[in-house]
């Protein structure tokens, strides 16, 4: 808010831009000079403190050389700087009026003692200027010159050390902002009227600090104007950027000590108007833990050869991690994307052969395939199934809504429609059976958003309306039903592989083995296309007929074929040739590139899960496989023999121990140290982006990062507060973060640094 002038029948206030404004001093006796010179008795039996925190005089109350301004952005006062230009008498041509300021009338006595204190402090500055310039003399002349450059020392020391103490102030708030998810800008500078001044919340912070007690604070901006930025955005800025690479460095500390790790990213995100790709990194720390931690943002660029270019040199050179260490990378990728970061994976598998390219434990295959699809259709459809996801989401009484349309339906089976229920208030849209899901639901859901968009009772608010209208154009387009319904019987035969890929150890084994049963299927389907391609369509027809929705090519290929008469094609021809062919050889060629030699080799060494070894009665050969790590063992000449023993442990084991099942169990066995080849590949089997992370408490990083994303607006994220936000509880060393800026600018750290306003606050030296 707003700080109002506390001399008498002055109305100016801090918003005025060009006028700055000064707090009363906290030194007893300069404040009680401040205060007689006012003439306000009201402000008498007020203290120090008090009126520091919540009086200002602006600067028209104060004689020009009592301001200095050091620069044309910076307006302080001098240290024994007293206000003297006061008007004591409109008040009085008005004798009517009231006065919040109350002016107190001086006797004779007083006036004359307020003169004499005007005569005494001339006469002290002259003295004072005297003494300052025999000094300099002195200095000139003296033969103990070491003697005094010692003492300068001293008090440079000291100097530096206030120094350090104000930029620790700074970056405990800027810290406080960025785990508390306080954005910098408390308000759009563009919404506010030309030459009005606001304080931002990094501003607002640190004035609250400064009243709160901070002396370090208030010794450096006690004779600041307050309507003037104390520091700038470019500053700020920079200082945030040494926050983010120290809480960053703390993780990639763990992640080189452990050696191994695996790279992941998340979906393309918007950063105040920017795209990036939220990179997480995966390793396995001192405790045995297998970690997911999220280390930062990288801008997205949309030619994928620069993208691999600045990913690799982000990783390597910025973030300095070694590539040699790498063993997997995923990505978590938008409709769309998905193309351009396979051409990254691409080139980080032509310098690092060993950095595996793999799905990601934490999204559906299905998912994922369907996504990498690169059919305009399908981008379309599968934005249209999270638009409707997202709307019944955020209103829980269309949930009731769709609920009721689903017993109206299923009045004959109310098992799939209390089923049916359930899934809609979980997050369907990311299950391994998602179009299944929403073929059965898709009547009801259609039903629902016409009845919502058609309502006249004034039940829903415009938004909903409108929403609901057009979803419902959308889902009751042929070109969407018969993209859903043919991704729905493609991917049914990838559905229970990617099931169990998300599920237990011993799961992913088995999976890894079925891979060619999968493929197998598909190629015959696409051999067979036609036949297979006429049921799914005379499916998309019936379910089409159910919906009323007319059988029909798309309008922008009528439109495009009108000049050509003799074509002559049906839609059943239509959508196989640029929808159910295409998605199948992708889908194989997809699952072929996933699935490398090498990932596959990587799965078939999880025999060495003790949990796994049983199932295969201790019938394994993991030695065939493990030469993929073989110079990540310790001791690789003694793998087979430690092998041979890790099985006979197990075999022979006792009737009451059961065999570990997970990775997770196996690391954390007591006698694990005396098996540090088996340790070292199940360390890195560990990290693979396609093995889950056991352990729910160390795969924070993405459920924060999510929850960052959700709770803050678009415009207000920041890349740097993002990382202090989501990395809240790792630890920060303020002295390093104090020691880094000065190191880097050497420049800014000047005790008597300048501060630069921001564009609507540069104070004039009209006082």
């Amino acid at each position: 808010m707003p700080n109002f002038c506390a001399a008498p029948n002055c109305t100016r206030k801090s918003t005025q831009s060009d006028l700055a404004f000064f707090r009363f001093p906290r030194d007893p006796v300069r404040c009680q000079r401040w205060v007689e010179n006012c003439r306000r008795a009201d402000l008498e039996d007020k203290t120090p403190d008090q009126l520091n925190k919540h009086y200002r005089l602006c600067a028209k109350h104060f004689e020009t050389s009592m301001i200095c301004r050091s620069s044309p952005y910076r307006t302080v006062l001098r240290d024994n700087a007293v206000p003297t230009i006061f008007d004591l008498t409109s008040h009085l041509n008005n004798p009517h009026s009231r006065h919040r300021k109350r002016i107190k009338e001086l006797s004779e006595d007083e006036i004359r003692t307020l003169k004499q204190q005007k005569i005494d402090e001339a006469f002290e500055r002259q003295q004072a200027a005297q003494e300052l310039n025999e000094s300099n003399e002195q200095n000139t002349v003296s033969e103990e010159g070491g003697e005094e450059q010692e003492e300068e020392a001293v008090a440079l020391t000291l100097e530096e050390r206030e120094n350090k103490d104000y930029l620790k102030s700074l970056f405990e708030i800027l810290i406080l902002m960025g785990k508390q998810n306080i954005p910098l800008d408390g308000h759009n500078v563009d919404e506010l009227p030309e030459g009005i001044f606001t304080s931002d919340n990094f501003q607002a912070l640190l004035e609250y600090r400064i009243n709160a007690g901070d002396e370090v604070l208030r010794k450096r901006f006690e004779m600041t104007a307050v309507n003037l930025e104390y520091c700038s955005k470019t500053q700020q800025k920079q200082m945030l950027e040494i926050c983010e690479s120290c809480i960053r460095e703390e993780t990639l500390r763990e992640v080189r000590d452990s050696h191994f790790f695996s790279i992941v990213t998340d979906e393309v995100v918007d950063i105040a108007g920017e795209e990036h790709l939220p990179v997480l990194v995966r390793f396995v720390d001192d405790s045995h833990n297998l970690r997911e931690e999220f280390i930062g943002f990288l801008p997205y660029e949309a030619d994928p050869e620069i993208l691999a270019v600045k990913f690799h040199t982000t990783i390597t050179e910025k973030w300095g991690l070694n590539m040699e260490y790498c063993r997997g990378q995923a990505y978590i990728v938008s409709s769309g994307f998905a193309s351009k970061m396979k051409v990254v994976a691409t080139r980080l598998l032509e310098k690092y052969p060993q950095a595996v390219y793999t799905l990601c434990s934490s999204c559906a295959l299905n998912i994922w395939l369907a996504k990498s699809v690169p059919v305009v259709g399908v981008s379309i459809a599968l934005g249209t199934i999270e638009e409707v996801y997202c709307l019944f989401n955020q209103s829980p009484q269309l949930l009731v809504e769709l609920d009721n349309m689903i017993s109206v339906l299923f009045q004959n089976n109310e098992v799939k429609g209390n089923e049916l229920k359930q899934i809609c208030r979980s997050q369907w849209t990311g299950r391994h059976d998602t179009f299944e899901v929403l073929v059965d639901l898709m009547q009801a859901l259609v039903l629902c958003l016409d009845a919502v968009s058609s309502d006249s009772s004034v039940r829903w608010n415009n938004f909903i309306v409108g929403r609901a209208f057009v979803l419902s154009s959308a889902l009751t387009d042929f070109d969407f039903i018969v993209t859903i319904v043919i991704l729905k019987n493609v991917l049914s035969f990838t559905r229970a592989f990617g099931k169990n890929l998300q599920g237990q150890t011993s799961d992913v084994f088995f999976a890894a083995s079925s891979l060619t049963a999968v493929l197998h299927s598909l190629n015959e389907v696409m051999e067979n296309i036609e036949v297979y391609h006429e049921f799914w369509f005379e499916e998309a027809t019936n379910l089409a007929t159910k919906l009323d929705v007319q059988i029909k090519l798309p309008g922008k290929f009528r439109r495009a074929r009108q000049g050509n008469l003799n074509s002559e094609v049906t839609s059943e021809n239509y959508y196989k040739e640029i929808l159910s062919v295409p998605t199948v050889e992708h889908i194989i060629q997809e699952l072929k590139d996933i699935f490398s030699e090498q990932h596959l080799k990587a799965l078939k060494c999880l025999s060495l899960v003790p949990s796994v070894m049983g199932q295969l009665k201790f019938n394994t050969s993991e030695e065939h496989h493990a030469d993929l790590y073989k110079n990540d063992l310790p001791n690789p000449d003694t793998l087979s023999a430690e092998l041979h023993c890790w099985r006979i442990k197990w075999k022979h084991r006792g009737k009451d121990i059961e065999l570990p099942a997970t990775i997770y169990e196996a690391l954390h066995l007591p006698d694990i140290k005396f098996f540090p080849n088996v340790y070292a590949l199940l360390k890195v089997l560990c990290i693979l982006p396609v093995m889950k992370v056991e352990n729910e408490k160390y795969e924070v990083g993405r459920k924060r990062l999510k929850a960052y994303l959700k709770n803050t607006l678009t415009e207000q994220r920041s890349s740097n507060l993002a990382v202090l936000n989501i990395n809240f509880d790792i630890k920060h060393d303020l002295d390093l973060m104090v020691d880094t800026y000065i190191k880097l600018y050497p420049d800014k750290v000047e005790f008597q640094e300048d501060f630069i306003p921001s564009n609507n606050s540069e104070v004039t030296e009209d006082a």
